[in-house]
């Protein structure tokens, strides 16, 4: 009975219960509809309160954002405003600022360094790459000023350091200062003074020239290409040079034209020629300032430009000048050419010799040989001259050294010239209609006029 009566008395209880239930769920029904309805209402107030905070603190940054700041960069200076440099304002700093609503709160927070603003890094980067190309000082290399013997320094360059620069201008932009040191970073220049490898050029060792024919303009212009490449040499104490290594291979790649040049004993048109009298003025050069001449080679037929005995030939590969420094200190080569001249002078300190002198003495002497050449299309009877021909000799050479009138040192070297085959041309042909071939204007090297001969400096 017990057993059956309980489960009626409770559904009567249960369903007390669920009336309660119910009533009781309307209630906080009712309570969580205008609960919710006066939250949101709060919500709404307290967001437009926010937005004017936010608008009103907005608008004071703004304005600061907008006002010019003075960028000092290798002593120049610039102006931009914070906005143009990529400063903005922080939305998340914001909020923990305070109050900033007015130009007072933003003051404020400047005088702590703390205003609510950020940095975009690739605006601001754009800017000061903008900056750099204008105040950027650009570094002058160390030169040799051949011309006037002077040696100008070096000035090191310096150049706005663009990533050191991004953090100093976020800290800036926080306390809204008024000026802001650019970060700089010094460029030094490609060639010092120290790496030029001279310290004096004042003095003139010993210099030499020679002259060509100003309208042959393509030997002019090998003459000029091969001394480019050795004007501002500087041979350091006791270094060895190699003409063919310094000046290189002379083909038509390398930019040489066709000219004069002596081949088999012979002049005839050949490619670079020319160069074998930027060479031979070196080499004259080189003579009287006392520099070695480890390995030189004399024409095999001498050349017009300079004494009997004072020649040197190259030809690349094999046939080279070789020089050598033998002093203490570096000495530089200054090679003009300009005007039918062909100019060096080997410059440093002073030399330790008063005077240097070259001097020749011929040993033997060797006729020349005649050959002639018949032309079938010049006319008959008709005969010119198209090589001169030169003796030949051996001869010593000397360079001697003199400290006031006493002579301290003497080098010889044993020179021979071959004899140059003196060439003729004869007319051949009868036909009448063969006109004479125009007469051609040779040279050729003057015969000396005794057996000695000497130069100084």
């Amino acid at each position: 009975m017990s057993g059956t009566r309980v489960p009626q008395r409770g559904a009567i209880l249960l369903g007390t219960a669920g009336g309660l239930l119910a009533v009781s769920g309307l209630l906080a029904a009712s309570y969580y509809v205008v609960a919710s309805r006066a939250e949101a209402h709060g919500v709404v107030h307290a967001s437009t309160s926010e937005t004017a905070k936010v608008a009103t603190g907005t608008t004071a940054l703004a304005a600061l954002l907008a006002k010019p700041v003075t960028l000092v960069a290798s002593g120049n200076t610039a102006q931009l405003t914070w906005s143009d440099l990529g400063v903005e304002i922080d939305p998340d700093e914001l909020g923990r600022a305070g109050a900033v609503d007015s130009d007072a709160d933003v003051a404020k927070l400047a005088a702590k360094g703390s205003l609510p603003v950020r940095v975009d890094r690739d605006k601001a980067v754009a800017a000061l790459r903008k900056l750099k190309g204008r105040y950027d000082k650009t570094p002058t290399d160390a030169y040799l000023d051949l011309e006037e013997r002077a040696i100008h320094d070096d000035v090191m360059g310096e150049g706005i350091d663009v990533w050191a620069s991004l953090p100093r201008i976020e800290a800036a932009a926080h306390q809204a200062a008024p000026k802001l040191d650019l970060a700089m970073v010094a460029v030094p220049a490609n060639v010092t003074k120290a790496g030029l490898g001279i310290d004096d050029i004042s003095q003139v060792l010993g210099h030499y020239k020679t002259t060509f024919p100003v309208g042959e303009h393509d030997r002019g212009f090998n003459l000029k290409l091969a001394a480019s490449k050795i004007n501002g040499t500087v041979l350091a104490p006791h270094q060895e040079w190699s003409f063919n290594a310094q000046v290189g291979e002379r083909s038509e790649k390398e930019g040489y034209k066709i000219a004069h040049v002596i081949t088999a004993g012979e002049m005839v048109d050949g490619l670079a020629g020319g160069t074998c009298q930027i060479s031979t003025t070196l080499f004259g050069a080189a003579f009287f300032a006392g520099l070695d001449i480890p390995k030189t080679t004399n024409h095999s037929r001498p050349s017009v430009y300079t004494p009997l005995g004072f020649d040197a030939t190259v030809v690349w590969p094999d046939t080279d000048l070789v020089l050598k420094n033998p002093y203490d200190f570096p000495v530089a080569i200054h090679y003009r050419v300009s005007n039918g001249e062909a100019v060096v002078e080997v410059l440093g300190k002073k030399r330790p010799f008063d005077k240097v002198t070259f001097a020749r003495e011929i040993l033997e002497e060797t006729p020349f040989p005649s050959e002639e050449r018949l032309k079938d299309d010049m006319p008959q009877g008709q005969t010119m001259i198209v090589q001169p021909g030169f003796d030949g000799y051996k001869m010593t050479r000397f360079r001697r050294f003199f400290v006031g009138k006493k002579m301290v040192r003497e080098q010889k070297w044993t020179v021979n010239y071959k004899p140059v085959t003196e060439y003729t041309e004869r007319g051949t042909s009868t036909d009448p209609e063969v006109k004479p071939v125009p007469e051609k204007e040779v040279h050729g090297p003057k015969p000396p006029t005794n057996d000695k001969f000497e130069m100084s400096q």
